[in-house]
């Protein structure tokens, strides 16, 4: 009688935990690009969005922009000037998809922002200029920094934070 053969050899298993293994190797380095580039996707699409809610908020309300991402957001009913529910709460709260947003009122000219930057001197409202910058959660190296301003022209740069000067996305 022959002897029943059950089961892999200890050399299969090997071999084919190699194959997995080459084949992980190739596919997480794509996969990683492809997250970091649906987080760049994910941050122009926020500043986009804040632009236009800032255009609706100023048309609205006839006061300026807004002093707060958190102005923009809110679901008051009726809408007021300090709840205008034109944006979701995830992005009033200046996190979003691995970036973090800053939008600073007042900003005359507008610079480069690290997270850092204060709120110009307005005058009072009407507050007639702003800025939002998207800034990677990881620093350097974690995908693009990105700016906008009243212009709504997105300006990126691939090293620092992005700013007035820099050229814009797609161009």
């Amino acid at each position: 009688m022959g002897r029943s053969r059950r089961g892999f050899s200890l050399i299969e298993l090997l071999i084919v935990v190699s194959i997995i293994m080459i084949i992980a190797a190739i596919a997480i380095p794509d996969l990683l690009k492809s997250k970091t580039a649906a987080n760049q996707a994910s941050a122009v699409g926020s500043l986009r969005m804040i632009v236009s809610a800032e255009i609706s908020y100023s048309s609205t309300y006839t006061i300026g922009y807004s002093s707060t991402l958190a102005q923009l957001d809110g679901n008051a009913v009726p809408s007021t000037s300090a709840s205008a529910g034109l944006i979701d709460s995830v992005l009033a709260s200046g996190v979003k998809s691995g970036y973090n947003i800053y939008y600073v009122p007042c900003v005359v000219p507008a610079v480069p922002n690290d997270g850092t930057l204060a709120a110009g001197p307005c005058g009072g409202p009407p507050i007639t200029a702003f800025q939002v910058s998207a800034n990677p959660s990881g620093g350097k190296g974690f995908g693009n920094y990105f700016f906008t301003d009243p212009s709504a022209v997105i300006r990126q740069n691939a090293t620092a934070p992005a700013g007035p000067t820099d050229s814009p996305v797609g161009g």
